[in-house]
């Protein structure tokens, strides 16, 4: 370690970071709050050991202990001004634990967790943990590509994991950071997809919330190893070409007493009005949006994940919690805003400063919203009036298509307008459409398991449902295990059924799922427009009784794909298709081709266009298409 300019004694915060941190306007807050290992230069020569910073200000008294003094009285930490207490702790080394001794005003003392701990002490363990990272970053080139692409404009699919279930039952007990970049990498980058989503990884003490009840905002879960072997992690997928989306959870945190809640002895991170502080669903804390202080650590935690450990996105969970007054209360249970409305004006100011600041700081980086409800432009500009989002999931999409492909064949064309109805507000945010965690738990099986029929039928419908999802406008976002099929329901405690890839229904699943990512990428009518009504035509949308739709997908230099699909249980041994251009056509995707375990054997199928209009254009082609199955076509200039 090398000595700075300090002697010992003397303020370690400088008076610039004080006041920034007192008008809740420092974007880099780790950088000057938390442990941070040092030498200072003292009467007697260099001394190593630690800084601690911490932001209490209606604490008494506040002192550091751990390891270093056994846990005994700990060190008294000295109060400078905006609530900030800091002490350097000489012996304090890397790998020491350490929490805050926090005496309130009324007497109480209580030890917490550092709100900006960089490590934590794995669960059920819940000391934080002293951290300096030595990793060597290798990804240059990646984030030089990454700065040269618009990330919306760009083919987007997501593979949404839970790190501690995506191995086997049998192999989880070994799943690590490191073990897991290197499987993942393999997997992911076979298959294709663009990026992962990583659901929470920050500290979390109860692994049935799945990580979404964060009790350590700053530092990833020691449970899979520490902060350097996540920093691996992230590092290998991007060496092959893989980016990393993950959860973040600005919304609400837990109730535990030794973490954020009634920090200094008052609702400091919690709002306190029980009406606006307290979740009714989740049973946690909401945090004080407007507070600034608590909005700079919200901000500062963002900017953190993509500045320190190089995350390509943030997924804000929860979004519509935080908009609405009355989100999941009833009457009485909440109070209206100054204007009288339900709308969170402070949660909304701190989601416009969020995605400002990204902005600014991160301009290449996506930041994707969980938001459920018909709140207007959620990925329009800030200055425009929006929230300022890239995406925005659409969960209407999720809830209307599964909706559709889990009823019979026969019963489906009462439920026609559940398929078409996304596509007609398509343009309206620029959307993710997402097959997630939530939609394979709880009691509702697996995507394979809501598909109605034999297994025969429900491999063709899962098929059907995924080409159907990747032709449509919008980016992608598949939970781990829809790739082949997991046909048991997700349990957090579980394992993938890996084994499964060795029938030739679930393996044919895996090959059209990489067959799709590779069209996605390859073809910009399946991405360039995916938000632009002009890269999205219907050719039929009218056909329910046969539970047949088509549709016209077009990239920016007229180039075009046509998706049909025919979700009936029987073939359509002569269906016409409208073409945009004369000339030979050929299928270059057909959900029940052998290959992927249907019943169509041979090459693609081609043909040539001939003069009839059909659908609103010049020309037109017959196919076979075949049950419950879903067909690309594209133009061919080198077939005359």
């Amino acid at each position: 370690m090398n000595a700075i300019p300090l002697q010992h004694g003397d303020p370690l915060l400088g008076e610039l970071d004080l006041h920034l941190i007192g008008e809740g306007r420092h974007e880099r807050l780790w950088e000057v709050l938390g442990a941070h290992p040092r030498v200072v230069r003292t009467a007697r020569g260099p001394v190593a050991g630690t800084t601690f910073a911490v932001w209490a200000p209606n604490a008494r008294a506040v002192r550091v202990v751990g390891d270093f003094d056994r846990w005994a009285d700990g060190v008294p930490m000295r109060r400078r001004d905006h609530g900030v207490w800091e002490v350097f702790v000489p012996g304090a080394d890397v790998g020491a634990r350490y929490r805050y001794r926090v005496r309130s005003a009324d007497g109480g003392l209580h030890d917490h967790a550092d709100p900006l701990a960089f490590a934590a002490e794995r669960p059920p363990g819940t000391a934080s943990v002293v951290h300096r990272s030595r990793h060597t970053w290798r990804d240059a080139a990646w984030l030089d590509r990454r700065r040269q692409v618009d990330p919306v404009a760009a083919p987007l699919s997501v593979y949404e994991v839970h790190l501690g279930s995506w191995l086997s039952e049998d192999e989880r007990h070994a799943a690590s950071y490191r073990v897991l970049a290197h499987r993942l990498a393999d997997h992911v980058g076979r298959l294709g997809f663009t990026h992962v989503e990583l659901m929470p990884v920050a500290e979390h003490p109860y692994g049935g919330s799945w990580g979404y009840q964060v009790t350590s905002y700053y530092a990833p879960t020691a449970r899979y190893g520490d902060p350097d072997d996540f920093r691996y992690l992230v590092d290998h997928l991007h060496a092959h070409g893989i980016g990393v989306i993950v959860d973040w959870v600005p919304a609400h945190f837990p109730r535990d007493d030794w973490a954020l809640a009634g920090f200094d002895g008052t609702p400091l991170y919690e709002h306190p009005d029980p009406r606006r502080g307290e979740h009714p669903d989740w049973g946690t804390y909401v945090f004080a949006h407007g507070r600034p202080q608590v909005r700079n650590f919200l901000v500062a935690n963002a900017l953190y994940w993509l500045e320190e450990f190089h995350v390509d996105g943030l997924r804000v969970d929860a979004v519509a919690s935080m908009l609405y007054l009355d989100y999941s209360r009833g009457e009485g249970q909440w109070e209206p805003n100054e204007f009288g409305g339900r709308e969170n004006l402070e949660a909304v100011a701190l989601l416009r400063e969020l995605t400002t600041a990204i902005r600014r700081h991160r301009p290449d980086a996506l930041v994707i919203a969980e938001e459920s409800t018909l709140w207007p432009g959620v990925t329009a500009p800030v200055e425009s009036g929006g929230l300022g989002f890239d995406l925005k999931w659409n969960l209407g999409w999720m809830h209307d298509t599964l909706g559709y492909f889990g009823h019979d064949p026969v019963r489906r064309a009462g439920h026609h307008h559940e398929l078409v109805l996304p596509a007609t507000y398509a343009a309206e945010e620029r959307w993710l459409l997402p097959l997630s965690h939530d939609e394979v738990v709880h009691g509702k099986g697996s995507l394979w398991s809501r598909m109605p029929g034999d297994d025969a039928a429900k491999a063709a419908g899962l098929r059907a449902l995924l080409a159907w999802m990747w032709a449509h406008p919008g980016k992608k976002l598949l939970f781990m295990g829809g790739e082949f099929g997991q046909v048991r329901e997700w349990a957090e405690a579980g394992g993938l059924d890996w084994g499964l890839l060795g029938d030739p229904a679930h393996a044919g699943v895996a090959h059209l799922v990489a067959d799709l990512n590779r069209l996605l990428r390859t073809r910009p009518a399946l991405h360039a427009l995916d938000h632009d009504p002009a890269g999205f035509a219907w050719l039929d949308a009218d056909d329910a009784d046969r539970n047949v739709v088509a549709f016209l997908r077009r990239d920016p230099a007229g180039g075009a794909v046509v998706c049909v699909a025919n979700l009936s249980g029987v073939a359509l041994p002569d269906y016409r298709v409208g073409l945009p251009q004369p000339g030979r056509w050929r299928v270059v995707l057909d959900t029940d081709a052998a290959e992927y375990g249907g019943s169509t054997h041979g090459p693609r199928r081609a043909v040539t266009a001939d003069g009839i209009p059909w659908q609103g254009l010049p020309v037109s082609a017959t196919w076979e298409i075949p049950p419950n199955s879903v067909l690309l076509l594209e133009y061919d200039p080198g077939l005359h």
